[in-house]
């Protein structure tokens, strides 16, 4: 923690105060909570981005798409639009935010949608959508409104919840208590190779309740980053010259992954919404070279920058060991809700 953070900590006690009455009040009914026969699946964090929710919302559509009718619902920050928003062929990814344009870009079997109020969302989906078996609410854990009815929690490697504080002190939008509400607590950006005893130590640390269930995943990338019209191999594009770009939070290992010591990486916050001006200092800087990008970014820059010069870096969550007893739990808690609905 930095100086100004610790000189912060008095507004990090408040505000610990302020969300703990706030969750309170829900939980003893002041506040009213609203639940769903259909299943839903909250994924979420404590902390303020770049915990991985946007792979592991993939790795969950990926795993219900072929047997389930499956919907999104998710904020859609800075987007154009207001209230609900359901996407369709003609929906552009200034309408409902680069997330949840990326998921609807990638998935054409599922229906993604959007609202910053989650209860209505989710009513509106089941109204337009009556088919619809399961719906995930991406980046929802603190939504209190909404009864979710399975709670998957992620926590990073680097920076877990147990070892954060309070905003503005650190990230934390809630109590490390707020952990309790998960049926599932999953360490991301995990090392490969993480063995089982470190993996225990830290499952100690998470002070797991009776029935958590605590999972370890790692980010994969592509072995090709892709373009609109062609594909190269990692291997041929770390022999070129190129830049690289990304609006998102805590980039890091994604330029960990590609950047050699003559490489230029352009930094930007997460969700930006790229200006001329930006789009001119990227293009001036990578000249004649390739621009390597994510693939969340790559939404908000593909119909800006030429075509040929701009690729992108696909990434999947993996788990480090038993994925399979998530996959059974994930599919057990949609396939029953389902029946019993």
């Amino acid at each position: 923690m930095n100086l100004l953070r610790n000189l912060l900590f008095p507004f990090a006690i408040l505000y610990g105060i302020i969300t703990s009455i706030r969750n309170w009040f829900y939980t003893i009914g002041l506040f009213k909570r609203t639940s769903f026969s259909i299943p839903t699946i909250v994924v979420g964090n404590l902390s303020v981005g770049g915990t991985g929710k946007t792979p592991m919302v993939e790795y969950i559509i990926r795993l219900l798409q072929n047997d389930f009718k499956v919907a999104t619902l998710s904020r859609g920050y800075k987007r154009k639009s207001e209230g609900f928003f359901l996407a369709d062929e003609n929906t552009t990814m200034e309408q409902i935010g680069d997330e949840p344009f990326q998921y609807h870009h990638k998935f054409e079997s599922i229906n993604v949608a959007v609202d910053a109020k989650r209860v209505n969302g989710i009513q509106n989906i089941l109204k337009l959508k009556p088919q619809t078996q399961a719906i995930v609410l991406d980046d929802a854990f603190q939504h209190l409104a909404v009864q979710g009815g399975f709670y998957i929690l992620l926590t990073t490697y680097d920076e877990p919840y147990f070892k954060d504080y309070m905003l503005p002190t650190g990230n934390l939008r809630e109590s490390r208590k707020g952990a309790k509400r998960a049926n599932v607590v999953i360490v991301t950006k995990c090392p490969k190779d993480l063995s089982i005893d470190n993996q225990n130590i830290i499952r100690k640390e998470l002070n797991l309740k009776s029935g958590q269930l605590s999972f370890f995943t790692y980010i994969e990338f592509s072995k090709l980053a892709y373009s609109k019209t062609d594909t190269i191999s990692v291997d041929d594009l770390k022999k070129e010259e190129f830049i690289m770009v990304a609006g998102i939070a805590k980039p890091q290992s994604f330029f960990d992954h590609l950047k050699s010591e003559q490489t230029t990486c352009l930094t930007y916050p997460d969700h930006h919404h790229f200006s001329k001006a930006d789009i001119e200092l990227i293009l001036n800087t990578a000249k004649e070279h390739k621009i390597i990008t994510t693939e969340k970014d790559y939404v908000r820059l593909k119909d800006v920058i030429p075509s040929e010069k701009l690729y992108y870096l696909p990434i999947q969550t993996s788990f480090i060991n038993n994925n399979e007893e998530f996959d059974k739990t994930i599919l057990n808690y949609v396939g029953s809700s389902t029946r019993n609905g």
